[in-house]
């Protein structure tokens, strides 16, 4: 038979009509290390006969391993399809499986349960509508159990399916099984988490997958297969007000002028009104055009460009929404986060945020309260480790619209991205906006900096000297400014020491309080220059990120960076309060220079040898510098 005449076979176009018909379901399964999720999905697909007999060859060949006394497969390499993960016998990335029954498709993912890996478990929690949670009937309910099913519910699944995997390591023990649903069953109604279907298994021997268990005839429910065949996906996202994140802008030639990307919820038509975000400007849509041709309509989850009627400048990272449905635009909001590095997330530091397909600077301001995880008691915080999860205010470098991720998962999710690194750092979901200073006017003074700065015969600048404790940068500002004074030219000295009496006396020394030690340093700096006044900054500022911080608030000609370039041996023998001794003596945490590093400027300025240089020799040098740069003449 001709391919031609199997299409028009009936039987067969039926039979892909049913299947296309069919809906999808999306779930994820999470949990603690060595929980047995990959040996229950691979169970699922070989019970339900989606595995390929190659596929079965393959794994039989991995190590002659099989997994159960049937003389099935080691099942859990069907989805451990690095080498690494078959080395170590662990998940470590997202693996994805796609089977279907009689009644439904499916859409699996695999996640790590590995702490390390908690970022690509929160990844396929992402688009999920349903989870299903294994445990260890051995080990019970763990803290990695809680935090899975926290994230779980922070992303908006209600869903759960507990699953109590290796019941026969327990002699199917009903008791057991009942303590761990209890335990978990309290837990989850903390979150308010009411749909949960409590499922004795047994992954190796496929107890209550696909078939029921022989072994457990107390138990009455249906196997795994039937609940997620029966399950209700998450809400049509195309039945969602409309939102389309700008990807690219498309012009081809002359003649073409379009918009591309992914329509992320809701649906258009042809002769629709929209709105362009941040910039508020109406258009309406003269045409749909897909990788198939020209459309008439268009919904959530299809790659189309849209042809505007208006020319209306729209970049990379705007917003199309509809007038009547346009989400919020603010430059501050609250947002659920999950910190995903090793190195702790520093309040105030100077972050990339990408919302949709806009990546922006961001700060987060203040931790309103870090979650315990076991006892979801909300706790104080400065910051976030690894794999905390939080509250906390988001302040970004310019308005962005955005939804709250319980009414718009696609606009109300954001990652966080450490800008030296650009590795993923974090992920937040948008709670709520708060007060913010899109609606805070600046006052323009009819005396500005240009007529503050003409009467004082200088230039105004920041100058940041930057080293060690006992480096020599607060006698050498000393001398400097002390030049600059008697030349009749208008300084300040900022000295850190000084500062923490007044303005910074409620911080501490952990990273989050130097980082906002700095930031307000350099703040009133601002105002300094914006006065016309030479201000001179003595901070350690052991942090690249911290002092790019605040050259970012200056103009290029307005900040100077003079490392003060002094061994630690020579800082050691110079300190006059003995600090050094007491931080190596523990008396002192996270003292620079001991058991905190400090980051070298890589291009300062000026450097200064402040081993072998006199201070006066090398205030000389600064106010040279300063005469090179025109600030004084």
């Amino acid at each position: 038979m001709s391919a031609a005449a199997a299409i028009k076979n009936p039987e067969l176009e039926a039979f892909l009509a049913r299947h296309e018909s069919k809906g999808v379901l999306r779930f994820i399964t999470c949990g603690s290390v060595d929980d047995g999720k990959s040996t229950m999905i691979g169970r699922l697909l070989y019970d339900t006969q989606s595995i390929f007999d190659d596929q079965l060859r393959e794994l039989s060949g991995i190590g002659g391993k099989t997994s159960a006394a049937d003389g099935v497969p080691d099942l859990a390499f069907l989805l451990d399809g690095l080498q690494s993960e078959r080395e170590q016998g662990i998940t470590i990335d997202v693996a994805y499986r796609y089977f279907t029954t009689e009644r439904r498709k499916f859409i699996i993912a695999d996640t790590p349960g590995h702490e390390q890996y908690t970022r690509n478990m929160a990844t396929g929690a992402s688009t999920s509508d349903l989870a299903v949670v294994l445990v260890d009937a051995r080990k019970g309910i763990l803290t990695q159990t809680r935090r899975h099913s926290y994230i779980v519910w922070l992303l908006g699944i209600r869903r759960i399916v507990l699953a109590v995997n290796k019941m026969d390591l327990v002699g199917h023990d009903q008791a057991v099984f009942e303590r761990i649903a209890a335990e978990y069953r309290d837990f989850a109604a903390q979150l308010n988490l009411t749909d949960v279907d409590n499922l004795p298994i047994s992954a190796l021997a496929g107890d209550n997958i696909v078939f029921p268990s022989k072994h457990m005839p107390w138990y009455a429910g249906p196997p795994l297969i039937e609940i997620l065949e029966t399950a209700p996906s998450r809400t049509d996202r195309a039945a969602a007000p409309f939102r389309f994140p700008v990807q690219r802008v498309n012009r081809p030639n002359a003649d073409f002028r379009g918009f591309s990307g992914t329509i992320a919820s809701g649906s258009v038509r042809v002769g629709d009104d929209l709105v362009v975000l941040p910039s508020g400007r109406g258009n309406r849509i003269k045409g749909i055009v897909s990788y198939d041709g020209a459309l008439s309509t268009a919904s959530a989850g299809e790659a189309v460009t849209l042809v505007l009627e208006d020319e209306t400048d729209i970049a990379r990272g705007d917003l199309l929404a509809r007038p009547n449905q346009a989400p919020r635009l603010a430059d501050q909001f609250m947002a659920h986060i999950v910190w995903m590095n090793d190195d702790p997330m520093v309040v105030n530091r100077v972050y990339l945020l990408k919302i949709g397909t806009r990546t922006i600077q961001a700060r987060l301001t203040e931790i309103e309260y870090r979650l315990d995880i076991n006892t979801l008691e909300r706790q104080p915080a400065n910051g976030l480790d690894l794999n905390d999860i939080g509250v906390g205010r988001v302040m970004l470098d310019q308005s962005v619209p955005f939804d709250t991720y319980e009414e718009d998962p696609t606009t109300g999710a954001f990652i966080i991205i450490d800008k030296v690194s650009n590795t993923t750092v974090g992920a937040g979901m948008v709670d709520r906006a708060v007060m913010t200073t899109s609606y805070v006017y600046r006052h323009e003074t009819v005396v500005n900096k240009a007529a503050r700065t003409a009467i004082k015969g200088q230039k105004p600048c920041l100058v940041l000297f930057t080293g060690l404790h006992g480096a020599g940068k607060s006698a050498i500002a000393n001398a400097v400014e002390q030049i600059l004074n008697s030349g009749n030219h208008h300084t300040y000295l900022l000295d850190a020491n000084n500062l923490r009496h007044g303005i910074n006396s409620d911080l501490g020394f952990s990273d989050a309080d130097r980082a906002e030690n700095l930031r307000r340093a350099g703040e009133i700096g601002r105002l300094f220059v914006d006065a016309g006044i030479i201000a001179l900054l003595s901070f350690i500022a052991p942090a690249r990120q911290e002092r790019r911080t605040i050259r970012n608030m200056f103009g290029a000609d307005e900040f100077i960076v003079i490392f003060v370039d002094t061994p630690l041996e020579i800082c050691v023998e110079r300190d006059p309060n003995g600090l050094y001794a007491k931080a190596r003596a523990g008396e002192i945490p996270n003292f620079t220079g001991v058991d905190a590093p400090y980051e070298r400027p890589a291009s300062p300025d000026l450097a200064i040898d402040g081993a072998t240089l006199s201070i006066g020799d090398a205030a000389m040098k600064v106010v040279e510098l300063l005469r090179q740069r025109g600030i004084v003449w």
